[in-house]
């Protein structure tokens, strides 16, 4: 469940409080008992780095195949093959 801050607007009381996304939000101060509780925006918890995060990292499929090198330490450019 998220995590939501709130302030209220007359006091200054300040908590964070953990809710369901489908609760309503909360409008009465749990110190001065006045309906001015406001959310406040915060930033996220996590930060996502890489080259690309899903697409290199956690993408289901094949990775692509490399191509089938001829035996031998010549790499296939002598006429040995």
């Amino acid at each position: 469940m998220p995590i939501y801050e709130y302030r209220c607007t007359d006091c200054g009381f300040q908590k964070e409080f953990i809710q369901k996304m489908s609760d309503a939000p909360l409008t009465t101060c749990p110190e001065c008992g006045k309906e001015s509780l406001a959310k406040m925006l915060s930033a996220a918890g996590f930060q996502l780095k890489g080259s690309g995060w899903y697409q290199t990292d956690f993408k289901g499929g094949s990775k692509p195949k490399e191509e089938a090198k001829p035996a031998g330490g010549c790499g296939g450019s002598c006429a040995c093959h």
